[in-house]
């Protein structure tokens, strides 16, 4: 016995859609103004961040080869 396609599934209601503006907004997001806004102090030392770079470069070229 076949079903209708309309039957069984419930399709979600479509959002409204919102500007860029307005998603930042509820987002409560501010412009970034300067690099320094961006910095983060990811690794703990510069041996730390040695390590992180050597181990992306060996790997890239092990994905290239």
């Amino acid at each position: 016995m076949s079903v209708p396609a309309s039957e069984g599934f419930s399709h979600p209601q479509p959002r409204p859609r919102l500007s860029v503006e307005e998603l930042l907004a509820a987002k409560n997001t501010q412009p970034i103004r300067s690099l320094d806004d961006l910095a983060a102090d990811t690794f703990e030392s510069d041996e730390e961040l040695e390590e992180f770079l050597a181990f992306t470069y060996a790997e890239r070229r092990r994905d290239a080869a």
